[in-house]
């Protein structure tokens, strides 16, 4: 059940494999299945055959001593087993599968984590020379006895490369762990194996069943699993070299990561099978082991190795496939490409076709949502809010208006877009709408709390409650949310009611209903769940007795099904993210519509069904039918959603495009083929009539479900109603306990060091007394220290006078560090390679504080030398004065550039991340990507700039504070990612703070 947790990874074909340089082979050959694999250093070599794990117990093979170590363990857990006492071999065998289980899961993750970063088994081996011939080799000599006799005749050890070798090296030691893992388990499960009392002959037949059911199950998952993944996922031999690229396939489109999900059904089938709630406890401990590896090492490994890294706020023109959305009138909605926006460019200086004051009716109710549809003249430019006096050149002026009539997907979703409250998410109680929703929750919270009437009247009360907000979540929102797919129902209602500037167009009536939608969604949907769970907390009594009858059972499975829930919602607003959580696609006609089945979707069309699991875990919890009533309630209302509301506007966005079957269906329909093909087999005669009776059964079924679904619907119809963060931390307060965080560590051998020897010094012209740099200038350091210095040697950057010694450091570095020998060190942890310097002449280096290294607060910082990874200071040099210089008026040019050279020095003066204005015209980008098409010259503006990470606009944003005394959010930098729109924010925000004042 345990053995060899399978990943999501399957080597291609040989003839479609991507690998540089593989020999060809001929015909004879092609019939057997050739694999090449490479190694990160490029080499290419043929892939031998490898064997399962099951050919351990099989006597033709022969056996290695670590084979023999093996079989040894499991034996010894078999003679424990036979002799010890029960109640012994219990706690026995519940600690040692704890420590193969923790073996496995926090050491292979350790183990396996290193080595995906920094090949860090690949760099021991090496180290200790275990396959060098001329270091070690009667250590070669055995290892290459112990791998050869396991493999086949197309096994050369010597002619392998390096990689392979430590691959199969490895591949015995998760045998050992695996195997162990698996049978310490069995072992444990059948200590505990007792037959639960007061349940009848059926129920325990049932339990059976099912167990060996699910056990099964687990063993065809794990069997197609490896048909997929091979030996080469199964013992992740991607860490070491490559064979091919990511293919899902088979079993992996049933659920998402099955070998770590319902790859561990045999856990709960013995659990059944046994009857005893301590080995049901420890699969779930020992289940949740493995989705922490998941999470910790395989998910993070495979993002390393597959992954793309993605611009933030990169400002490309939006592409819109031939899915295009339609106006409510029936005609293609107004879309900006890049010819019209080329055309429009061309014709700059004639008029605009349609002026603001003379705009006719027809025109504006043909306007699209988005205030790019139009072309607007430059004197229209001039007086919209961005603009204000001061501005830069007319000629700058013009390349700004041409490039920002251009949509892109970062400015339409932050125009709609503000941080909006999803749940608890994103709260500011400084937001009116935020604020309203905290009190209607805390109201309804209060209510549960006030018991005036009998317990059976304030259970119907409570169930009334939550009934309404569920007709008004489901029914009323659906309605709403269908009339808006329809015919436009919502923002129509603003635009009849209420005024919008002309030159908005319908661009603030939709903004304005969207926003509206947002909160009201969000409050329907938390009310919710707030008064589901009120209904269940007054139906809900303590259980007087735990381990009688079924109640730690309900409790269980009940809490697991809420956390099944809590998962779904995660991966889908992974997948869907804020815009399709709040059904964006209903309102943003310019957003590009797609067809992306990933994550939990590749398995599900509707994971939303799955939020049922809440309220029938909450049944489950309670033991109440009114719950289980409302459960089943909420489970249908969301049935109807789906059917009425969201699959047909999936089907008018997308037509034939739209999937029919998920991962998970078309797995479970192929099983079912098979399995009906194998029975119309056996059946003979009778063959024909089993189809005609599944036929009419079927027919039946969608009948009934076909008429019950329009009579609830024309039910819903008749009585549809009418109806219409904020915390900041002290950053100084949390830098000076953070400074603090630190355990002092000292050396011992410090006498036989001649500190006079060890020099460091900054290099920087040095005025009044100190270096001075600008906030984010990178700063250079020299050392000079005596051959015998330690390779564990590091130089730390302190803020003057958080160490009252200049002899030892006693506060944190806080990330800002370097070491002397920066190749001899994994992240922060030195690799301990022993190396000395052959000569006796001083030895001397440079290094760099940048980036994360350097001090992002205005501030007097020194730099220390110290000793062997530890705090004694052999060294120091100071102070060193980081500043800013912001411009001593505060008109838009001077702004403007100065912006320009802390956003570059923000942004590491990447040619790919700073804005193209931060170099002359004529002066080539040096290490720029020349720009793939001409979307990609047209659609950025000269002043745009992008990301990498949210840290570098962080870094803008406490830049901006210490420069210009005005504070703005991470978010408001990423949404601008301009540096004329924050040059204009900053001067608007001080005119207002200075006219405030």
């Amino acid at each position: 059940m345990s053995q060899g947790e399978l990943r999501r990874r399957k080597v291609s074909d040989s003839k479609n494999e991507d690998v540089s340089s593989r020999p060809s082979v001929d015909n004879a050959t092609k019939k057997e299945e050739v694999v090449w694999g490479k190694t990160p250093s490029g080499e290419v070599f043929r892939v031998p055959t490898t064997h399962d794990v099951l050919t351990l117990f099989h006597p033709a093979y022969p056996k290695s001593h670590i084979d023999i170590l093996n079989l040894t363990l499991l034996g010894l857990q078999l003679a424990l087993f036979y002799y010890l006492p029960r109640h012994v071999a219990k706690g026995f065998f519940l600690f040692y599968f704890a420590f193969w289980r923790l073996a496995y899961d926090a050491g292979l993750g350790w183990i396996l984590t290193k080595q995906s970063k920094k090949k860090w088994i690949l760099r021991l081996v090496q180290r200790y020379g275990w396959l060098d011939e001329k270091r070690r080799p009667r250590v070669r000599n055995w290892i290459r006895n112990q791998l050869s006799g396991k493999m086949g005749k197309d096994y050369s050890f010597d002619e392998l490369p390096l990689e392979y070798n430590a691959w199969l090296l490895f591949r015995q030691l998760v045998d050992i762990i695996l195997l162990n893992d698996f049978v310490s388990y069995c072992m444990f499960a059948f200590c505990c194996f007792r037959v639960p009392s007061g349940l009848s002959l059926p129920i325990h037949c049932l339990r059976w069943l099912g167990g060996f059911a699910l056990i099964a199950f687990n063993l065809w998952v794990k069997t197609e699993a490896h048909h997929v993944v091979t030996d080469y996922g199964w013992y992740w031999g991607d860490t070491f070299f490559q064979r091919g690229s990511l293919i899902f396939d088979g079993v992996f489109e049933l659920a998402p990561h099955p070998m770590y999900s319902v790859g561990y059904a045999g856990y709960y089938g013995l659990s059944l099978i046994v009857g005893s709630y301590p080995v049901l406890f420890v699969s779930l401990a020992a289940h949740a082991c493995q989705f922490a590896f998941l999470v910790f090492f395989e998910n993070p490994h495979i993002e390393r190795m597959y992954g793309q890294r993605k611009l933030l706020a990169s400002r490309i023109p939006l592409q819109y496939t031939g899915h295009s959305r339609k106006s409510s009138n029936g005609g293609s909605s107004h879309q900006r490409t890049i010819s019209e926006a080329s055309d429009f460019t061309d014709g700059l200086s004639t008029p605009a076709a349609t002026e603001g004051e003379s705009a006719t009716d027809t025109e504006l109710e043909t306007e699209t949502e988005a205030d790019h549809a139009r072309p607007i003249d430059t004197k229209e430019r001039t007086e919209t809010p961005d603009t204000i006096p001061g501005s830069p050149s007319e000629n700058y002026g013009t390349l700004r208006l041409k490039t920002s009539l251009i949509l892109t997907q970062h400015d339409l979703l932050n125009r709609f877009f503000r941080k909006d409250a999803i749940i608890l998410h994103n709260l500011d109680l400084l937001r009116a709408s935020d604020f309203t929703y905290v009190l209607m929750v805390c109201y309804a919270v209060v209510f549960l709390s006030t018991r005036n009437l009998s317990e059976k009247n304030f259970l119907i009360v409570n169930f009334v409650h939550a009934l309404l907000w569920r007709v008004y979540h489901t029914f009323v929102l659906g309605f709403i949310l269908r009339a808006q797919s329809q015919s436009k129902f919502l923002v129509r209602h603003f635009l009849k009611h209420y005024h919008y500037p002309v030159r908005e167009g319908e661009h603030g009536a939709v903004q304005e209903a969207f926003s509206n939608w947002k909160s009201l969604y969000n409050l329907s949907m938390s009310m919710t769940y707030v008064s589901f769970v009120g209904l269940a907390w007054v139906s809900y009594k303590l259980p007087q007795e735990w381990i009688e009858g079924d109640q730690l059972l309900r409790h269980t499975l009940g809490m697991v099904l809420i956390a099944l829930h809590v998962w779904a919602a995660r991966e889908s607003y992974e997948v869907l993210g804020i815009f399709g959580w709040f059904f964006g696609d209903f309102f943003i006609e310019d957003y590009p519509s797609t067809l992306e089945y990933t994550g939990i979707f590749r398995y599900l069309n509707n994971p939303d069904l799955l939020s049922g699991a809440t309220y029938f875990g909450l049944a489950l919890i309670t033991g109440s039918k009114t719950v289980l009533a409302l459960a089943i309630i909420s489970n249908l209302s969301y049935w109807w959603f789906l059917r009425t509301v969201e699959t047909p506007h999936m089907r008018k966005l997308y037509g034939e495009a739209l999937r029919k079957d998920a991962g998970f269906t078309k797995i479970i329909k192929n099983v079912a083929v098979k399995n009906a093909k194998l029975l119309e087999s056996r059946a003979g005669k009778h063959a024909p009539e089993l189809r005609r009776v599944v036929k009419e059964v079927k027919g039946s079924f969608d009948k009934v479900i076909e008429e019950t679904a329009d009579v609830v619907e024309e039910f819903l119809n008749k009585s549809r109603p009418k109806i219409t963060e904020v915390m900041q931390d002290t950053k100084v307060l949390l830098q000076q306990s953070r400074e603090k965080l630190v355990i002092t560590r000292v050396a011992n051998n410090l006498s036989s060091f001649d500190t006079t020897k060890y020099q460091l010094s900054v290099l920087s012209n040095k005025t009044s007394g100190k270096y001075r740099f600008h906030l984010g200038e990178p700063i250079p350091v020299a050392w000079r220290a005596p051959p015998s210095h330690s390779r564990k040697d590091w130089i730390g950057l302190y803020r003057i006078g958080a160490n009252k010694s200049s002899l030892v450091t006693s506060t944190s570095s806080l990330g800002m560090w370097l070491p002397v020998h920066d190749d001899e060190w994994d992240g922060d942890v030195p690799l301990n390679l022993e190396k000395r310097s052959s000569s006796s002449d001083m030895e001397s280096g440079k290094t760099m504080f940048k980036g994360e290294t350097l001090p992002w607060q205005v501030g007097i910082y020194e730099v220390r030398y110290h000793h062997d990874g530890k705090y004694n200071v052999m060294n120091l040099d100071g102070p060193i004065e980081v500043y800013v210089d912001p411009p001593a008026t505060l008109d838009f040019q001077s702004v403007r550039w100065y912006l320009i050279h802390i956003v570059s020095l923000c942004l590491d003066s990447d040619p790919s991340l700073v804005p193209l204005s931060a170099q002359p015209p004529s002066t080539p980008r040096p290490g720029a990507e020349p720009s793939s098409s001409a979307e990609e010259v047209i659609g950025r503006d000269p002043d745009d700039f992008r990301f990498w990470s949210e840290k570098q606009a962080k870094r803008i944003a406490e830049s901006i504070k210490q420069a210009f005394d005005v504070e703005y959010d991470p978010q408001v930098i990423l949404a601008d990612a301009n540096v004329s729109a924050l040059t204009n924010r900053i001067l608007v925000s001080k005119q207002l703070l200075d006219t405030s004042a």
